[in-house]
């Protein structure tokens, strides 16, 4: 694992010392988020951080390429490029839609095309674990991966809206995709742990926590559709490669009960939030007859702010329940189930507590103040 912990670090290093000057940038250029009737900032902020994050994830893969251990990702660079020609689309677009706020439409596109190249370089969905099916023909296979990697672009993209909010969700996913995939592959193979989802989880955690000092409440820079899109893409790469060769996990790795569900149930839950957040914009904005893409000021983040709740606590709070969801998912491969699910009650349980605590607490007032007055009146009356 020392060797995935040290392209990690290289990520987080080079993303922080990047950050600045990708800022310094942004500002020279007049390339930041104006004061919005949906945003809970109330100062401009530059875009364009996930120039940094790129360029973190990149220096971090070509460092990669040259540690004798993890050659054995780099014997078939096919994948590998199909996951940078991708990762250079997504920032394309994104630096132009944080430049320009190009149309849905083409944003759209550039998502879809960058799923094609995965698709065009072997990474895609091609067994379903769920009793070993095969999904489909050549093209359902990529008809799903388009739909796969484009709904998981766009719920980091629509998570995206506070300080420090993607980029900790992503963090906490990335690593407990990153501990599942490490001790699946070596269970496979206990003498060679190189795996192409392990290190993209290793570069995507490794962008992460370098930019959260710049980005965390208040922030200095926002990763803008730029970083939250690449998020997303990294996030749904290593999702699919996962499934991509189930038969050699089948072979060298006994399933039992939920753990052989985890290629498919630890994306999903690495992602519930985000997920849950983009289901529900969908349908808010459907329902009063608006594009599913119109910005609103609806989202989970935003309710918890309204709430009551300050910005950094309303992040610490997103971040809890996704670490529960997560690293839930992962300890069921490894701890008893029973354990796992009581642990998981009664962690929902607090959290739950936790995140209606603003409302209790003035439904609790409300309550007590109407006591109150119908005792005044009481009195008064008799």
């Amino acid at each position: 694992m020392i060797y995935f912990l040290a392209v990690l670090a290289v990520s987080m290093v080079v993303t922080y010392l990047l950050t600045p000057a990708v800022r310094s940038i942004a500002l020279k250029l007049g390339i930041y988020t104006p004061i919005r009737e949906r945003d809970v900032h109330s100062q401009i902020k530059p875009r364009w951080g996930g120039v940094a994050m790129f360029l973190g994830m990149v220096v971090g893969l070509a460092a990669a390429s040259t540690i004798p251990y993890l050659s054995g990702i780099f014997a078939d660079l096919t994948p590998v490029r199909g996951v940078f020609a991708a990762m250079v689309v997504i920032l394309l677009v994104g630096m132009a839609d944080d430049t320009w706020d190009i149309p849905w439409m083409l944003k759209l596109g550039g998502q879809v095309g960058a799923a094609v190249i995965l698709v065009l370089h072997g990474i895609q969905l091609e067994v379903m674990p769920v009793g070993w099916l095969g999904v489909g023909g050549p093209l359902v296979q990529s008809l799903l991966t388009v739909f796969v990697v484009v709904l998981t672009i766009n719920a980091f993209n629509f998570i995206d809206g506070l300080d420090g909010l993607a980029a900790g969700v992503a963090a906490l996913g990335g690593a407990a995709f990153f501990i599942y995939s490490y001790l699946l592959t070596l269970s496979i193979n206990a003498f060679d742990a190189s795996n192409l989802v392990t290190l993209l989880m290793a570069v995507l955690v490794g962008s992460c926590l370098g930019f959260l000092p710049h980005n965390f409440y208040p922030s200095k820079i926002i990763m803008g559709d730029t970083g939250a899109m690449l998020l997303g893409l990294v996030m749904a790469a290593g999702a699919l490669a996962v499934t991509a060769d189930v038969g050699q996990l089948a072979e060298g790795f006994r399933f039992r009960n939920i753990p052989a569900y985890m290629p498919i149930l630890l994306p999903l839950a690495v992602t519930l939030l985000p997920l849950l957040d983009l289901a529900m914009a969908v349908v808010r904005r459907t329902a009063r007859g608006s594009s599913p893409f119109t910005p609103d000021r609806g989202h989970l983040h935003h309710k918890l702010v309204d709430g009551g709740y300050s910005h950094p606590q309303a992040v610490l709070l997103l971040y809890l329940w996704s670490a529960l969801f997560a690293f839930g998912a992962v300890s069921f491969n490894f701890l008893p189930w029973w354990l796992v699910t009581s642990g998981m009650v009664l962690s929902l349980g607090a959290a739950v507590v936790l995140t209606l605590g603003p409302w209790l607490r003035r439904r609790a007032l409300r309550v007590n103040r109407a006591a109150a007055q119908r005792a005044l009146r009481h009195r008064l009356g008799g």
